[in-house]
C-alpha cells in the first residue's frame, strides 16, 4: 500500500535557507528550486512505496517593500511552482509598531500568517484522512505546539520536518522522530531549467540575480 505524503512548505524559511547557501556556500544561487522535485527525491526516507499526494507552497508577497521587481520575481516563481503542481496558498504582511528607546516608534514588517496556515492546513489533511504522512519543511519552532498536538490526536500518522539548510532544530527533532535536514548539494541538483517553458508556451527564463 502506498505511503500518501503531503509536503507543507514555509516559503520564506525555505527562501532565507537559499540566501544563507549564497553565503555560505562560495555564492552559490540556488534560489530557482524546483520543489516538487526535491521533495520527491526525499520520498525514500518516508518509505519505499511513499507517494506525493500533495505539495503546499505557503508565503506572501512583500508589496511593502515597494519595489516592483522583487514582486514580479517571486510572482514568477510562483507560477513555475503552480506548472508542478504546486498548491500555493499566500497570507501578507503585518505592519507592527516597535517604540525606539529614544522615545519615538517605528514600523517593520512581518509575515506572520504563514505558521498558523501550515498548522491549519496539516490539521485539515490529517483530520479528512488525505494523507499517511506530513513532512514540514521549515525549522521554526513556532510550529512545536501544533505539531505535538497533531501526533497525540492522530498517532497513527507520520509527522516528520525537512530542515532546510542551516535550519535543524534539536527541539523540533526530538518532537518528530525521522526528522531529517536538506543539504546544500540537493538545492543544487534540483533547479528549474533556465529557461523553463509552461504548458501554455510561456518561456520564462531564471532571473539573473537566481
Amino acid at each position: 500500500m502506498s505511503i500518501r505524503t503531503i509536503f507543507l512548505i514555509d516559503g520564506f524559511n525555505l527562501y532565507h535557507s537559499t540566501v544563507d547557501i549564497a553565503r555560505y556556500c562560495k555564492g552559490l544561487n540556488v534560489k530557482w528550486l524546483n520543489i516538487l522535485s526535491l521533495c520527491k527525491s526525499y520520498l525514500y526516507l518516508i518509505g519505499k512505496d511513499a507517494i506525493i499526494e500533495s505539495t503546499y507552497y505557503f508565503s506572501a508577497l512583500a508589496y511593502h517593500l515597494n519595489d516592483p521587481d522583487v514582486i514580479s520575481r517571486h510572482e514568477t516563481y510562483i507560477k513555475c511552482l503552480r506548472e508542478t503542481g504546486v498548491k500555493d496558498r499566500l497570507g501578507r504582511f503585518k505592519p507592527k509598531s516597535i517604540r525606539c528607546s529614544h522615545g519615538g516608534e517605528i514600523t517593520r514588517y512581518e509575515e506572520k500568517e504563514t505558521d498558523v496556515a501550515i498548522a491549519s492546513k496539516m490539521f485539515e489533511v490529517l483530520s479528512k484522512d488525505e494523507c499517511d504522512s506530513v513532512v514540514l519543511v521549515t525549522g521554526d519552532t513556532d510550529l512545536a505546539p501544533a505539531v505535538k498536538t497533531a501526533k497525540h490526536l492522530f498517532p497513527d500518522k507520520h509527522i516528520i520536518f525537512a530542515f532546510p539548510y542551516r535550519r535543524k532544530n534539536d527541539e523540533l527533532a526530538q518532537i518528530a522522530p525521522g526528522s531529517f535536514k536538506i543539504r546544500s548539494g540537493h538545492y543544487i541538483q534540483h533547479q528549474f531549467p533556465d529557461p523553463f517553458p509552461l504548458s501554455d508556451g510561456t518561456i520564462i527564463p531564471k532571473p539573473s540575480s537566481w
